[in-house]
C-alpha cells in the first residue's frame, strides 16, 4: 500500500513567465544554460534544490522569446532576482523581463 501525502504538506508550485528581449532569435539550450548557471550563482547548489526548478520546455516559444519556470512559492522573488542578473548569452546582450507569476499553467498564457 502507498502512502499518499496530505494536500496541506505539498509545497506549492508556481510559473515565472519571463519575456526575453534580443534582436536576434535565440535557441532553448543557450538559453536555458544561462538561465540555470545565473540561478546556481545567485541561489547556490543547496538553496536551488530547494527551490524546485524546472525550465518547461515545451512552453518555450523561441519566436515570441517567452518561457515558464516552475519553482517553490517561497523563491519566486530569488527567481526573478536571478533572471534579472542575466545580461547576456553567448555573443548576444538581452534583457530578461517578468511578465508575470501564475499558479497554473492555463492561467499564465498569454
Amino acid at each position: 500500500m502507498r502512502l499518499k501525502s496530505l494536500p496541506s504538506l505539498k509545497e506549492k508550485k508556481r510559473y515565472v513567465i519571463f519575456r526575453i528581449h534580443s534582436e536576434s532569435p535565440l535557441n532553448y539550450p543557450n538559453v536555458r544554460d544561462a538561465i540555470l548557471d545565473s540561478l546556481a550563482n545567485w541561489l547556490g547548489q543547496n538553496e536551488m534544490a530547494k527551490a524546485k526548478i524546472r525550465i518547461i520546455k515545451n512552453l518555450w516559444d523561441g519566436r515570441e522569446k517567452i518561457g515558464f519556470i516552475s519553482c517553490s512559492n517561497k523563491f519566486v522573488e530569488s527567481v526573478k532576482v536571478g533572471l534579472a542578473l542575466i545580461h547576456q548569452i553567448g555573443d548576444q546582450r538581452v534583457i530578461f523581463q517578468v511578465v508575470r507569476v501564475s499558479g497554473t499553467i492555463k492561467s499564465g498564457k498569454i
